[in-house]
């Protein structure tokens, strides 16, 4: 989902939780590694009613991808990757923002961008890489799709965002909706107060062009969408799922079981302090630019101590 991603001031869970909750009919991508080794998507649409609730922390990897017909359906690359870490015994959440451009060593072999990772091997490789190479343990993960996106924001109803990064971009990929999806368009989202559908929103978190922080600046602009979408979620009930997950039409993979879904919607309110949310980017000095093909180089020994400080 492009857009599964990173900044802004309270978003921890911002994505995560909504994304779950909308996990029901979906396929759900099972992961074949010896750790983790999550749980099969259950096929029935009516959670537990009295379902316990999540007590242990855990790890979850958020992927967004485009995957319009430009794209192999098993061959997307991830354009958003975000490491979430929840503590609910204190009510905690940390999220990491991976630039997509980073280079490292892949899970399948070789070198390359971090999101090719996904494109080689589907979220069991994309997860084996960030296991490898940032020495985190991920519990799940959910992945969703261009029109995931917007289906999930007007599904419930739109989204309140202030944007602080405004959007005028003369080369946006007209792939949605389109007969041509290698031609462009121009989009602009101005900046201050907006009440976004679905399709401005992924205009928003999506364009590449004209943003002074370049793709940093992408992530912040994702991360505003996934606040407003926690606001939103906050609203949720179990009863919702059904209509939510068929609104997605195949569009998101995890490997969240329904029963957990159900668990995790009472922990997903309680969450209403941003204090308690802890957003890291790995800006420079963490990375710099000039990697090979045009990626961006990391310094793991500054990334690393940072990483298990908040994922230990």
């Amino acid at each position: 989902m492009l857009a599964i991603v990173l900044s802004a001031v309270a978003g921890g869970l911002a994505y995560f939780m909504p994304a779950a909750q909308l996990a029901l009919d979906s396929t759900g991508q099972v992961i074949s590694l010896p750790t983790p080794s999550p749980t099969a998507l259950l096929a029935s649409p009516t959670p537990s009613p009295s379902p316990s609730p999540v007590t242990g922390a855990f790890t979850v990897l958020l992927l967004g991808s485009d995957d319009d017909s430009k794209f192999s359906a098993d061959h997307v690359l991830t354009q958003s990757m975000i490491l979430v870490r929840v503590v609910p015994a204190t009510k905690k959440v940390t999220m990491l923002s991976i630039p997509r451009d980073l280079y490292v060593h892949l899970s399948p072999g070789g070198y390359g961008k971090i999101d090719g990772a996904y494109s080689y091997g589907g979220a069991g490789a994309a997860i084996a890489t960030v296991e490898q190479d940032f020495g985190v343990h991920v519990d799940d993960y959910i992945w969703i799709g261009l029109l995931g996106l917007v289906k999930l924001i007007d599904a419930i109803g739109g989204i309140d965002v202030v944007t602080s990064h405004p959007v005028l971009d003369d080369y946006y990929p007209a792939d949605i909706y389109s007969r041509f999806p290698y031609s462009y368009q121009r989009v602009a989202v101005l900046g201050g107060p907006q009440h976004l559908d679905g399709l401005h929103a992924m205009q928003y978190v999506r364009s590449r062009h004209g943003d002074l922080q370049s793709d940093f600046g992408r992530s912040q602009r994702q991360q505003e969408v996934l606040t407003a979408i926690r606001l939103k979620a906050k609203e949720l009930s179990p009863e919702d799922l059904p209509s939510l997950s068929g609104a997605l039409g195949g569009e998101l993979k995890t490997s969240i079981g329904v029963s957990r879904v159900a668990q995790m919607l009472p922990l997903a309110a309680s969450f209403d302090n941003p204090n308690q949310i802890t957003q890291l980017f790995l800006l420079p000095p963490y990375t710099h630019g000039g990697g090979p093909g045009g990626s961006v180089t990391a310094d793991w020994g500054a990334i690393l101590p940072l990483v298990h400080q908040y994922f230990p």
